[in-house]
Order: structure tokens, then C-alpha cells, then sequence
């Protein structure tokens, strides 16, 4: 079969990762174009990957008005810059893999969806968990019947209190207004594998609460600056700026999240330092213009009467390992992080240890445990076949599991208990 070729629009963290997989499979896939307002983003991927000149663009409206020269458009801009685009390359025939959230309102998801459906193009939606192979392996005992009917699903999203701080105080998605709220941003991840666990029943009711704690103003220590390179009490914050990315620096970490923070080349301690002093990452994380919940918690009730609750917390020591405890009518599964899956048999009161697949060695294997490589794999086989099966986070699905992250924001901010109708909509 031929490559695909793939235009990448947005070059920050998310679109370097995806571009990786050519890296080991060249022949089955290739970046041909890259489009991002950062010149010297799209000049890395340009030399790394021998983009033709023509193909770089510091405008993706640019590209998308180019007569189609890419089987595929890879989008990971700015989660409220995802609609725009998606819909002008769906428009264009370009088949399409959209960084998750896939849009930040519900009427932007239904565009989108529309577009792709419209225009006959693949659309898959980075939920790259979903491909975590152990979320596919739990998938894989819950339908084999192993623990009989599911009856509760328990499951935890322990953030890390300094990618917290990173990421949602300080960082790109600290504001709602200017990104989306944390449970799209950070979690809708985990409200499709619960959808995804429970698939075949569909969830009825759903409440939440949750709050923004500590990253405030009042929990200012007493002494402490603006910024974390002029303050004399930095050395006793957790949080401070200068533990969690300078002294990575000096250990030789230039990649994420150094390399976020740092707007130009090379990533050196001038250049941090700079950064540190003048940009947002080195503020105060009590002097910030944050807003986004900082711990929230998700109850779900489904036409089975099973029930799921869904914790994302910020001030974890572990950070993304999401923990999992699903209890059947025959037994019990847990999992944590990477696995492997553990089911207790309440006939024999034993406990089976089930091993879950490893990506095959490649650029990305470090990338959410494997999880990146299956997901652009399955991608580039859908683009190339044409058989869209391989493709586990279609427009329908993430639609329903981005419509039920939305009506929980509302039950959350409402405070009150909101009922799911068979076509997701809410009241």
C-alpha cells in the first residue's frame, strides 16, 4: 500500500509526537506539510522530516485553501482553535485525526462531526486511552464475561501536583475561558472509558461537584513573590518553578515540560532562565489567573443499574496512573497505571495476574505507555485500507462521551442531578 501522507497542523508537543511514527514507518507513513504560527516549530519538522518548502505554512487556513496535497491532516492546535479547521479540511477531503478534546462546545463537536460525515472522511479523535493496552485488556475480561455483569466501575485520575501546576495553574489550560474546564481539558479520557467499559448500556443520570482548592490568592505564604526566581521562601514551595524546571534542566531534561516553557532555541539555562523571569511558568501559582477545578468527582448512573464514579484529582504524587477497581457479579478487577489487571475469582477466592501487550520497539513507546503508537497505527491502517473498525474513537462514539462530559460541567455548576436522553442531549 502506498504511505500516507499527512499534513500537521499546530507543531507544539502534541504534533511532534504524532510525527514520530514515520520515523520507524516511512513506508507507511509520511509528514508532508506543517502548519503553525511558530516559524521555528515548523522549521524543526521541516528539516527533520524534508518538508518541500511550499508545504510550510504559518497559517493552516493557507493550506486548506492549497489545492489537497496530504491523504491526512493531523490537528493539534489549541483546544478552542480544533472546530475552524476540522471542518475546512473535512470540507477538503482530508481524512482526520483531532487531538482530543475534539472541541471545547457542544454545538462546535456537532460541526464537526457533521463535516466528516458530510465530506466521507475518517475522523478519529485522540482519546488515545482507549488504546492504552491496559484499557483494552479490561475491556477485553468485562466482555469475556470473567467477572460476571459489571455492577460499579471506580475510577481515579491522579493528576500530579506538579503537572497540575504545571498544566492548569500556570499553564495553557488554567483558564476556562481561554481553554475549556478540566474535566474536557484533562479528563473526558476518563469519562470515555467508562462509556467504552459500559457499552453496552447507556448512561441515564449523571452529578458532580467540585472546586478549585489552594491555588488561591488567600494561600499566599507569607514573604513570597510574585515570581518564583525572586522569591525567598521558594525554597520551601513544592510548587516553585525553579524545582520543576530548572533543576530538570540541570539534570539534563530538555523535553517536556522544559521545552514548553521555553518560547525559542536552544533550550539552555539562559534561555529557561528568561523564560522563568518573564513568562507565565515562573509566576506564583497563588498569583495566577487561574480558575479551573483542581479536584472534581463524577457519578454516573446507567439504564442497568450500574453505577461508575470518576475522581480527578490534582495532589497526587503519581501522575496520569490512573487507578481502576471494577466489581462484577463474579468477581472483582483492579488495575493501576500500566498493569497489569488483576481479577479475584469469588468461586475460588483466587486472584488471576493478566499481562497486557507492549508496543513494538519505535520512536514513540514512551508516549502514554504505547498508547500514541496504536492510536496513530489504527489511524493510518483505516486511512489505508479504507476499513474503519480499526479506528476505536470514531465521530459517534467521542460525540456521545464528549456530550456526557459537558452535561456533568452542568450538574456540576448547576448542582444538581441531570438526566442523559437516549440521543445524548440532557435536561
Amino acid at each position: 500500500m502506498a504511505p500516507v501522507r499527512a499534513l500537521i497542523v499546530g507543531a507544539g508537543s502534541r504534533g511532534e509526537v504524532y510525527s514520530r511514527f514515520s520515523l520507524d514507518n516511512s513506508e507507511n507513513f509520511q509528514v508532508v506539510g506543517v502548519a503553525d504560527p511558530r516559524l521555528f516549530r515548523c522549521q524543526r519538522l521541516q528539516q527533520q522530516y524534508n518538508i518541500p518548502q511550499e508545504n510550510v505554512f504559518t497559517d493552516w487556513q493557507e493550506a486548506a485553501e492549497r489545492e489537497k496535497f496530504a491523504d491526512c491532516v493531523v490537528i493539534a492546535t489549541p483546544d478552542q482553535q480544533h472546530k475552524d479547521p476540522a471542518v475546512a479540511f473535512a470540507d477538503r477531503g482530508y481524512h482526520i485525526l483531532l487531538e482530543k478534546p475534539m472541541a471545547v462546545t457542544e454545538e462546535d463537536c456537532h460541526e464537526i462531526v457533521s463535516a466528516c460525515k458530510r465530506n466521507n472522511v475518517i475522523l478519529s479523535v485522540c482519546h488515545v486511552l482507549r488504546y492504552f493496552p491496559p484499557v483494552r485488556k479490561i475491556k477485553e475480561l468485562i466482555d469475556s464475561g470473567v467477572i460476571g455483569d459489571v455492577v460499579h466501575i471506580q475510577h481515579m485520575e491522579p493528576v500530579g501536583f506538579w503537572h497540575f501546576a504545571h498544566s492548569f495553574v500556570r499553564g495553557n489550560w488554567r483558564k476556562t475561558e481561554e481553554s475549556s474546564f478540566s474535566l474536557l481539558a484533562k479528563s473526558c479520557h476518563d469519562v470515555d472509558l467508562i462509556s467504552y467499559w459500559l457499552a453496552k448500556s447507556r448512561c441515564v443520570k449523571v452529578s458532580s461537584f467540585g472546586s478549585l482548592t489552594h491555588f488561591k490568592p488567600e494561600n499566599k505564604p507569607a514573604g513570597a513573590a510574585s515570581r518564583c526566581l525572586d522569591c525567598q521562601v521558594e525554597s520551601t514551595c513544592p510548587y516553585s518553578a525553579k524545582k520543576i524546571y530548572m533543576k530538570r534542566l540541570q539534570q539534563g531534561h530538555t523535553g517536556w515540560p522544559v521545552s514548553v516553557v521555553c518560547p525559542q532555541e536552544p533550550v539552555d539555562v539562559e534561555n529557561l532562565t528568561e523564560a522563568l523571569r518573564t513568562g507565565p511558568y515562573g509566576r506564583c501559582v497563588y498569583d495566577c489567573d487561574n480558575d479551573v477545578v483542581s479536584n472534581q468527582v463524577v457519578n454516573f448512573q446507567f439504564d442497568g443499574g450500574q453505577t461508575a464514579s470518576f475522581n480527578m484529582v490534582a495532589f497526587t504524587q503519581e501522575i496520569c496512573e490512573r487507578q481502576t477497581r471494577i466489581s462484577g457479579t463474579k468477581g472483582e478487577l483492579r488495575c493501576s497505571g500500566p498493569g497489569p489487571v488483576y481479577v479475584y475469582d469469588f468461586l475460588t477466592q483466587k486472584s488471576t495476574e493478566h499481562r497486557c501487550e507492549t508496543a513494538p520497539p519505535n520512536m514513540m513507546r514512551g508516549m502514554h505507555g504505547g498508547a500514541d503508537f496504536f492510536l496513530i497505527d489504527a489511524f493510518v491502517k483505516a486511512v489505508q485500507s479504507g476499513d474503519r473498525s480499526a479506528v476505536l474513537t470514531g465521530p459517534q462514539d467521542t460525540l456521545q462521551s464528549h456530550l456526557l462530559v459537558f452535561a456533568a460541567e452542568q450538574a456540576r455548576l448547576q448542582d444538581r442531578v441531570i438526566t442523559i436522553h437516549p440521543d445524548g442531549s440532557y435536561s
